[in-house]
């Protein structure tokens, strides 16, 4: 188990505070490490299905609630943070893709044109839920069938939303990234450091002794 540990004389770190991640993804995992934080992760197991006539938006942010919750239900009084994501192109969700021929079918979608990436992001604790939506729009420059194929059977678009990872082969595919970048990998460091700032915690390497903090370096962005 590992817990958060304070910084001495700080006037905004609560050191007892527990976080929990409720969360499998490695690159949410990365991207809150690398924001400063000290957690604990448990996966949550919930049904992504969407609702008829549900919003992109409001889809996000239902299903991020629904793992927060069911988390926060195993932990009373610990701070659970939890995410949705999902790439938005003509109002329609591209999820993981199913299958390779699938993920072919959303690179074409999203080829030589803007795309959206929403994600849902909630804070449970004691009962309070606290949540942000970040949006990012993400220009794809057109791509060939041949690369399209190459980079389906690299196998990375298999797990991904949209079937691609911005931070991996498919950079190459990107023309420009307008908001922020970290949300596009999985988890918008942003609003996150938000939350969790208004909750009462901080990242343990981001606090002073005088009570003044640093902005996380990560996101380029701030969103």
């Amino acid at each position: 188990m590992v817990l958060g540990s304070g910084v001495q004389g700080a006037q905004v770190y609560h050191s007892g505070m527990r976080l929990i991640l409720a969360s499998a993804s490695p690159r949410r995992m990365d991207l809150l490490h690398e924001a400063g934080y000290v957690f604990e992760v448990e996966p949550a197991d919930v049904d992504e299905s969407g609702l008829a006539g549900e919003p992109p938006a409001a889809y996000v942010v239902r299903v991020a609630a629904m793992k927060a919750r069911t988390i926060a239900a195993r932990h009373s009084g610990e701070l659970v943070l939890a995410a949705d994501t999902t790439v938005v192109i003509d109002g329609e969700m591209l999820g993981k893709p199913a299958d390779d021929a699938d993920a072919a079918r959303m690179l074409g979608r999203l080829s030589g044109r803007v795309h959206e990436v929403l994600t849902g992001v909630v804070l449970v604790r004691a009962g309070r839920q606290s949540s942000a939506l970040v949006g990012t729009r993400v220009r794809f420059r057109p791509l060939t069938a041949a690369e399209i194929d190459w980079y389906v059977a690299s196998g990375e678009p298999r797990d991904k939303a949209g079937a691609y990872g911005v931070q991996g082969l498919a950079a190459r595919f990107i023309e420009s990234v307008n908001g922020s970048y970290s949300n596009v990998v999985g988890l918008p460091v942003g609003a996150v450091r938000a939350l969790l700032e208004a909750a009462g915690l901080l990242p343990h390497d981001a606090t002073r002794a005088n009570g003044w903090t640093e902005p996380p370096p990560f996101d380029r962005t701030g969103g």
